[in-house]
Parts: C-alpha cells; structure tokens; sequence
C-alpha cells in the first residue's frame, strides 16, 4: 500500500514537470516563431521597397544611383546589377551636362595687381577679396552646407598656378602630398582624369594633353566631356577641346585634361537632370575676371554628407565670381595639401579615411617669403 502511494506520487511529479517542460518548449518555439515571422515581414518589406525605388514609377533613385555608380572606377556594378545596358544608356542621356560651345575669351581676363577693394557687392566677394593680414598669398574660405563640406582656396598669383604630373607616368601615380613635396608646393589639389582599364588602374596614365612648365608630357587624343583645362604664358586660365598645335597656339604652359567644363566666359553650362555625374566628393578649378585662381575641394561619402553635384559646383563658384571654370576628377582623388597636409577628408571606395595615387594636379608654387616665414595650416583655415 506504501509502494503504490509513492509511485502515484511520482507519477503525479513526474506529469508535472513534463507538462512544465511542454509548456516551456512551446513557449520557446513561440518566440523564435515570432522573431522568425517578424524578421521574414521586416525582410520582405524591404526587399518590397527597394524593387519600387529600383523599378517603380519615381526615377529619382534610379537615377541616382546609375549617374553615380558609372562614375566611380571601382562600384560601376551597382548599376550594372540591376539594369541592362541600354536602360543605364538611357538614364545618363537623361541626367548631363550640356557644355557651352564656345572658346575662352583670355581678353576678357585681367592678370597683374589687384586692386584695393573697400566696397563688396556681397558676403562672398568680401571672402575673396577682403585678405588674410597675415598671409597675401592666398585665402581658404571653409565651406559647410547640407550635403558636403570643403575648401575653397583664393590663390592671388595665377602665375604661380602650376600643373603636377606623377613621378612614375606611365607605370603608376602617387599620392598628392608625394608630389607637392617632390616640387616644393605651397598647396596642391588633384587635376585631370587617368586611363583606367578594367577599373584597376594604378593611376599612372593621365588622358588627353598634359603640359608641365611648357613641356607636353602626354599627346593623347581626348573624346570626353571637357578637354584641356590649362594656363596661358601670360596666366589666363583656358578651358578647350584642342589638339596639341592649338594648345601651343593657344601659349598653353600648364595643363591637365578633364571635365566637364562648367562655366566659359561667365555662362554655366546647362545641367540636365542632376548632370549624369551622381552625388560625390568633388574638385574643380577656375578664375575669375579679375585673375584670382579658385580650388574648390568637397568632401563626401557621410551618412549625413554624401557629397556634391553639377549643380553645386555651378552655383559655389558662380558665388565666388568665377567666369572660367572646371570640373576636376572626384570621389577618392579629390584632395587639398597645404605645406604637405591633407587638409580636407578624402574616403575611398571601402568607406576608409585616405585618398589614392593619381596621375596629375595642379600646384601653387612657394616663394622666398614662403621658405623663411611658415604658418601653421590651422591658423590658415578660417
């Protein structure tokens, strides 16, 4: 009788815990099966998403994303992944920049002395014109909007102005701050664009015609946008499609080849779309009637700032009063040295903090005054 008490009470435990057991492995199973089934919703949502902003009615994102993957060297298939080749065909017809068709006028350009100036039609020729006390060489005025932040260098002296070439032309390029250092530069920003096959390119093979202190390192034919962004013997900034003879008739001494050209003899080009060039870190060079020299470097690839267009550039520089201007290579070439510094923040394709060697640039040459009395690059930065 005391047997068969004890073992309905085992039993009776033993019921117990297995109903406990159950309980608690359905309500594991419950859980995973509700995380499962949120994630599996949260998953096919957003591939639901991004079909429509690949593939649905508004072109916005579309286009965004082609203009700016077929502008990179490295993250073309971003584009390539989700579209064929004549939808990317179409897409860029759509989103570019019509250049104005027209030679610069060097006439129009006044090189020499600058004036004392008192009185500034606006807060941004007063940037220009109103000069560091401390330094008469040049002038950096920060930019800070939205989408981007960067540099605008004021260089005073166009005859200055130089054209950098790598070292290693022809086998690979380097980094910006090598070649500044290599010539003795006061501030260096990255030039023209370089063959790049199979986007795998060391940046050693600048296109089209670079010229270097009157020298013509490189010949090649250049069917792009833009073509020879170059200075005349007498400091005139030229932006044209030219063979080398007319480079040399033109007086070129120093030039890079890239584009496109975004401002000829004081009218922008016409930007269709967002420009067909995307959203990135960007340079560009010009000049304005009165001969000041203009840098312009921004920076991108942020969460928060992920760079410049077309139109950005346009509008920046036409605020700056430039009658001449250019776009120069972007994303990770896009670098301002000062006295050997990075001075902006390049990132490269892999999100990394650091720029990449390039082909060619454009120089501000040091003078004696420059030598003897250095001042730190902070103090320059205002």
């Amino acid at each position: 009788m005391k047997n068969s008490t004890i073992d309905k009470e085992f039993k009776k435990v033993k019921a117990e815990n297995f109903e406990k057991n159950n309980n608690f492995e359905n309500g594991k199973n419950g859980i995973v099966s509700k995380i499962f089934t949120t994630l599996f919703a949260l998953g096919t949502i957003g591939i639901i998403i991004l079909l429509f902003l690949l593939y649905g009615p508004y072109s916005g994102f579309r286009e965004w994303l082609v203009t700016t993957a077929m502008t990179t060297m490295t993250h073309q298939y971003f584009a390539t992944w989700f579209y064929d080749e004549e939808t990317i065909k179409y897409i860029l017809d759509k989103n570019k920049i019509v250049e104005i068709d027209e030679t610069t006028d060097v006439d129009a350009i006044t090189t020499g002395k600058l004036e004392n100036v008192t009185k500034y039609e606006n807060e941004y020729e007063r940037a220009i014109l109103e000069k560091d006390p401390e330094n008469n060489d040049y002038k950096i005025i920060e930019i800070n909007e939205k989408k981007f932040d960067g540099y605008l260098v004021a260089v005073y002296e166009p005859s200055r102005v130089k054209a950098l070439v790598t070292a290693k032309i022809g086998t690979s390029g380097q980094y910006l701050t090598t070649m500044a250092k290599n010539n003795n530069a006061l501030i260096a920003i990255n030039g023209g664009g370089f063959d790049d096959p199979n986007f795998n390119s060391t940046g050693g093979s600048p296109l089209g015609i670079t010229v270097v202190d009157g020298k013509y390192v490189t010949s090649k034919i250049y069917s792009g946008p833009g073509g020879v962004i170059g200075f005349t013997e007498d400091d005139k900034m030229v932006l044209g499609k030219m063979s080398v003879s007319e480079a040399k008739k033109q007086g070129i001494r120093d030039a890079v080849t890239f584009g496109p050209f975004l401002i000829v003899n004081g009218k922008s080009s016409e930007v269709l779309g967002n420009g067909g060039w995307g959203t990135a870190p960007r340079t560009a060079i010009a000049q304005r009637q009165d001969g000041i020299v203009l840098f312009l470097v921004l920076d991108g690839r942020t969460a928060t700032k992920p760079g410049a267009d077309m139109d950005d550039l346009i509008e920046i520089l036409q605020n700056y009063g430039a009658y001449n201007a250019a776009n120069l290579d972007g994303g990770t070439s896009s670098v301002l040295v000062v006295d050997n510094i990075i001075v902006n923040d390049p990132i490269d394709s892999t999100g990394a903090h650091k720029t990449r060697p390039i082909a060619t640039g454009f120089m501000v040459t040091k003078d004696e005054s420059d030598d003897s009395d250095h001042t730190v690059v902070e103090d320059k930065i205002k």
